[in-house]
């Protein structure tokens, strides 16, 4: 017995479903509805992945993402120079700058063996606090304490944002280091 099967649109959902949290049926889903139902925006959606592969790269001073040499953000000077926030992807960058709540630079370390140190003590020159803004864990912890280490002696604070209890999740649904956090970090009212 023969399955039914038709090349192209098959390879259409292997390579969806190569992508983060896209499984088979979701990537059959999103296929079909580019095959069938959307035609030109599936035209458009494979035009925008190839335009954003050819152009977009790692700003040379925070890494980030980045159509030119350096990213909007390291190039803004309404920026406050004085802060450089330490988050462990773009995608941290993303969400902190929706946020809406951070004017400072950012600098990106996805891990120990992808830090630059000549490079990182370059961009710390004239900044007077760094932020970690890593999820809660102990490979972060771990980060934070190389990273300072390496900067010791220089006249700069370092902070971490705050980590606890999300707003509306009840406390037996939030794992004991998060829950651990929240008590040691707890503020006077």
């Amino acid at each position: 017995m023969r399955r039914y099967r038709v090349d192209a649109f098959e390879s259409l959902v292997e390579a969806l479903n190569t992508l983060p949290s896209i499984g088979r049926k979701s990537a059959l889903r999103l296929a079909y509805h580019l095959v069938n139902e959307d035609s030109f925006g599936a035209i458009k959606l494979a035009h925008a992945i190839e335009h954003a592969v050819s152009t977009v790269r790692k700003c040379s001073r925070c890494h980030a993402l980045s159509e030119d040499e350096l990213c909007t953000i390291c190039s803004d000077e309404r920026r406050d120079r004085s802060k450089l926030c330490i988050v462990q992807s773009a995608r941290d960058i993303f969400a902190l700058e929706d946020s809406g709540q951070y004017d400072g630079l950012y600098y990106i370390v996805t891990s120990l063996d992808d830090l630059d140190e000549n490079h990182l003590s370059r961009v710390v020159e004239g900044v007077e606090e760094v932020i970690f803004a890593f999820p809660p864990g102990i490979a972060a912890d771990t980060m934070i304490l190389y990273i300072e280490s390496r900067l010791e002696g220089r006249s700069l604070t370092f902070t971490r944002i705050a980590q606890g209890v999300p707003t509306g999740v009840e406390l037996e649904n939030i794992d004991l280091l998060s829950l651990s956090r929240a008590l040691e970090d707890r503020v006077k009212i």
